[in-house]
């Protein structure tokens, strides 16, 4: 009878580990947003919820927390692409806006971890059983989480390509206030992140405002990318969570027998 028990009891500690997950990476990108709200001078926590996500990420979307408890092979690759990306990040935080060629390694790592990452997220959406508070904020935090990488990514290649994005607000002047980059002794961890971030959501949800604009190929086809990207999150996620309910819905209705038994 013991080993029963012990099947149901890791069960039970798996499905409470990813809910916590849900919980905690809602609220680092929550809080990422808040900081991104401040004033510019108030900015400095933003680079460490950055980190903060990567590292819950890195730690928290494992094959063991999944239904069967199996871990993954890929696990560890995993973990050391998103270590890798880490680095990268703050490697360019910590570089003068002069070195444009420091944006390179965290575009192309912080890519494919954050891809990677989601797709891992989605895999644990789709096994759940039933939708509630927890399963939402999952779905919710992903949404949010290619947002933010959105953003961090479009920072990024405007310090590796000069006004690739321009404000039509400001035609004329730099998009981000320390003045040109090529010649800013200023470190990337100073910039203004809010606009580009702003940017991101507004290409992710297909809203096209239109006061910010990419104008290099690279910067164009990242913003067509996130823009194919948000509806395409939002139609497996949404198809994942309606069907969950609609079979939980039937379950239960199947549960309670027919009228009158």
């Amino acid at each position: 009878m013991r080993f029963p028990f012990r099947a149901s009891h890791s069960s039970e500690s798996r499905l409470r580990r990813r809910h916590r997950f849900y919980r905690h990476l809602l609220l680092v990108t929550v809080f990422v947003m808040v900081c991104l709200a401040l004033p510019r001078t108030l900015h400095t926590p933003v680079e460490i919820g950055y980190s903060l996500a990567t590292l819950l990420l890195m730690v928290e979307l494992e094959g063991s927390i999944r239904h069967g408890g199996k871990r993954n092979p890929l696990d560890r690759p995993f973990r050391l692409l998103g270590l890798a990306a880490l680095l990268a990040q703050w490697f360019w935080f910590l570089t003068p806006l002069g070195h444009r060629e420091s944006g390179w390694p965290m575009f192309v790592l912080t890519t494919l971890f954050a891809g990677w990452s989601v797709l891992r997220l989605v895999g644990f959406l789709a096994e759940e059983q039933q939708v509630n508070g927890q399963v939402l904020m999952g779905a919710i935090s992903g949404y949010l989480l290619l947002g933010l990488t959105a953003g961090l990514l479009f920072t990024g290649l405007e310090t590796i390509q000069p006004d690739s994005f321009i404000s039509l607000h400001h035609p004329e002047s730099p998009l981000f206030h320390t003045g040109p980059i090529s010649q800013s002794s200023a470190l990337v961890k100073r910039l203004d992140f809010t606009l580009l971030n702003y940017f991101a959501f507004v290409c992710l949800s297909t809203v096209g405002f239109g006061d910010v604009l990419a104008t290099t190929p690279l910067s164009q086809m990242s913003a067509v990318a996130f823009s194919v990207i948000g509806p395409i999150y939002i139609a497996v996620v949404m198809g994942l969570l309606i069907g969950r309910y609609a079979a939980g819905n039937a379950a239960g209705k199947d549960s309670d027998g027919p009228p009158g038994a």
